[in-house]
Order: C-alpha cells, then structure tokens, then sequence
C-alpha cells in the first residue's frame, strides 16, 4: 500500500468521452509552508473539469496533494502549478482550480486559475422553466 507522498499523478480512461460531464472535487486539508516564515498555509483546493480522455484518479491526487505539505509556495504560483500538473497528466477540456486559502496575518486569499483546450467548444447552457 503506497502512503508516501508524490508527485506523480495517475489517470484512467473517460468512461464517457462522448459526453461533456464536470467532475467536482474538493480537497478541504491542503497544506503547504508560507516561503517567508516558514509557517503552515492551510486551504481547501477544489477542482473543476470537464474530462477529455482521461480522469484523474482520486488515491494519487490525494498523495500529490499531500506532497506540498512541507514545501515552501506563494498562493498564486501552487495553485497555478496544480493546474499545469494536472492539465499535463489527464489533457482536459476545461479545468478550474479555486483555492481558498485560511486567514494569515488579517488576510484571507483565494486564487482561481484556469485551462481551457481551445480546441473545445463547451455545450450551450439550458435554461429550464
């Protein structure tokens, strides 16, 4: 049983490649250091994405996540470095990643970063009455 952290992230095959679908997952103990004081950052990470030909699998972005735990990152630049590793290993359609990282020092931040294939074009939405 692997329980050590990496930065390898495993993907599996869209069971659905013919239909647009989103995948939500959320990731509410995301931690890493504050590369000023060294100081733990807490955040909920939370993914969005509409697959392409891959999914990613849940047991390996558990332990990728937990690879960040005792590295040293800005808000902005982790959160824009899940998403290039993720775009990378599963080649979405579209993909957002929000984090939503706990007060420090007085100041709460959240940063969104997206990708979007351009060669997709995302299914007109429907209105219900």
């Amino acid at each position: 049983m692997t329980t050590q952290a990496t930065k390898q992230l495993e993907t599996f095959d869209n069971p659905r490649v013919d239909r647009d679908y989103t995948i939500h997952i959320s990731v509410p103990e995301f931690t890493c250091l504050c590369p000023k004081t060294g100081q733990p950052d807490f955040a909920v990470i939370e993914i969005a994405y509409v697959p392409h030909l891959r999914c990613v699998e849940l047991k390996s972005l558990k332990l990728y996540i937990w690879s960040y735990r005792n590295e040293g990152a800005f808000h902005e630049a982790v959160t824009n470095r899940i998403l290039d590793d993720l775009v990378q290993a599963c080649d979405p359609h579209f993909m957002r990643i929000t984090a939503k990282f706990n007060v420090r020092g007085g100041v709460y931040t959240n940063v969104v970063a997206e990708h979007r294939n351009a060669a997709w074009a995302p299914p007109a939405p429907v209105t219900l009455p």
